[in-house]
């Protein structure tokens, strides 16, 4: 066999014949394989060039540390997603593999997505957290005041940790005499939050302390997580007793921090916050001490002179029947003055009665009205004189003004009155009239008829 005839008719060279794709058919093919073959499947990674266009379908690429994928995940999944994708986004995405037939591009396809890791640990710690700001139990005004000497302490907190060493060492130093019990709890996994609000109701129902605290040492967000679940803060709320919360260290807070009475920045500040320095109480029980006998001293010194005061005021009772005696006596005169006056007072009262009906007496009552019958005769008579004098007087001041604006007076003077031929128009200017015309001329006694013959300007 030539060489020809082995290119020009494989099968007989033993191999099978060529079956030639196009691009769109080996694409095709291909998604069909990833597809049948790869279930629903959780990928974790890193959220990068999110794209999010007009369709509402987000584009975006998934990666880590030494890969990435493209991934898509349409409108109709993603709107049941509860937060906006950000670039650097740590996500968990449930997905199905599959092939973009237009580039021939590997890809998945997102059915479900949520925050990973500590990411949605933070956002359940936000929104728990405004929500129970919103309720109001951060609020100081429901904050209880911790006791300045507590009679009983619970511990609620991991009997194996370092924390309850911490606590036990401070009160121990700081003062031993305070009885303190240990209320034994988990402080991470699922079963530490029901512990802790158990642990809390049954230091409640004890009746035996006075106040609490719940604590543990330092984590991560997910170790101290019970300490931020919403069963364990509204338990604190309801807690009669003080709860001091030392979650972690001082760097780290917790949502039972905001909702406790107190925050501690640590197990060993929570013990120094609830129990005095035993040191300074001494101190100061000395101080008490002294003073309390200086209290005495002076009390002692107070009794003994007011005894020797008394004992000098103390008198013989004859002394006492003589002043009684003297009182008697000052006592009759006040009463004999007394009725004295009373009768004095009541005699004035009579005479006062006896002069009044002695002025409603009907005679005496007619003198009255007669007298002031004459009175008012006389101020009538008085008032009408004087009245017609006034007006006199001022008939008079009328008659004098009329006479001087009066016209006639002008007449006497010498003035005369000027008005045309008929009497009716006075004339007060030389153009009124003509030459030859007649004119009336009346004077203080009289009238003249005149002829104008010349007009003078």
């Amino acid at each position: 066999m030539t060489t020809s005839d082995f290119f020009s008719n494989p099968a007989a060279s033993g191999f099978p014949e060529r079956q030639v794709m196009s691009v769109s058919q080996l694409n095709r093919r291909a998604k069909q394989l990833l597809e049948t073959h790869l279930p629903l499947l959780w990928v974790e990674g890193e959220l990068s060039n999110v794209s999010v266009p007009s369709s509402g379908h987000w584009y975006f690429t998934l990666k880590d540390s030494e890969a990435q994928v493209r991934c898509a995940m349409f409108r109709n999944r993603n709107m049941m997603v509860k937060f906006r994708p950000q670039q650097g986004q740590h996500v968990l995405i449930r997905a199905r593999v599959s092939l973009y037939e237009g580039r021939g591009d590997y890809q998945i396809i997102a059915e479900h997505m949520e925050e990973a890791g500590a990411g949605a640990l933070q956002r359940a710690f936000d929104e728990l957290k405004a929500k129970l700001a919103h309720e109001g139990l951060f609020d100081e005004q429901y904050k209880k005041q911790i006791p300045l000497l507590p009679k009983h302490i619970a511990v609620i907190t991991s009997p194996t940790g370092a924390a309850i060493r911490d606590i036990l060492n401070v009160l121990e130093r700081r003062f031993p005499a305070i009885p303190v019990t240990i209320l034994p709890v988990a402080v991470q996994g699922k079963e530490a939050a029901p512990q802790i609000v158990r642990a809390l109701e049954l230091a409640n129902r004890a009746n035996l302390f006075d106040v609490i605290i719940l604590g543990r040492g330092g984590g991560s967000l997910e170790d101290l997580w019970p300490f931020n679940e919403e069963t364990v803060a509204r338990a604190i709320f309801a807690s009669n007793l003080p709860v001091v919360s030392a979650v972690g260290h001082e760097v780290d807070f917790t949502i039972a921090d905001f909702v406790a009475d107190l925050r501690a920045p640590t197990p060993s500040a929570a013990a120094e916050l609830v129990t005095p320095d035993g040191e300074d109480w001494l101190d100061k029980f000395i101080g008490f001490e002294v003073l309390l006998e200086e209290a005495l001293r002076r009390k002692l010194d107070h009794w003994q002179q007011k005894i020797q005061w008394l004992r000098s005021r103390l008198r013989h009772p004859k002394d006492k029947l003589e002043q009684q005696s003297q009182r008697c006596d000052a006592l009759e005169m006040r009463l004999k003055n007394a009725i004295q006056k009373s009768l004095t007072q009541a005699q004035n009262q009579l005479n006062t009665l006896m002069l009044r009906q002695k002025a409603q007496h009907p005679q005496t009552r007619l003198l009255q009205l007669t007298h002031r019958f004459q009175l008012a005769r006389q101020q009538l008579i008085k008032a009408q004189s004087n009245i017609l004098i006034q007006k006199n007087q001022r008939f008079n001041e009328a008659v004098r003004m009329l006479n001087t604006l009066s016209p006639l007076n002008t007449l006497e003077r010498g003035f005369a009155l000027v008005t045309q031929d008929n009497g009716e128009k006075p004339v007060t200017a030389s153009n009124q009239v003509k030459p030859g015309e007649k004119i009336k001329a009346k004077l203080a006694k009289g009238e003249l008829l005149c002829s104008v013959e010349k007009i003078l300007t």
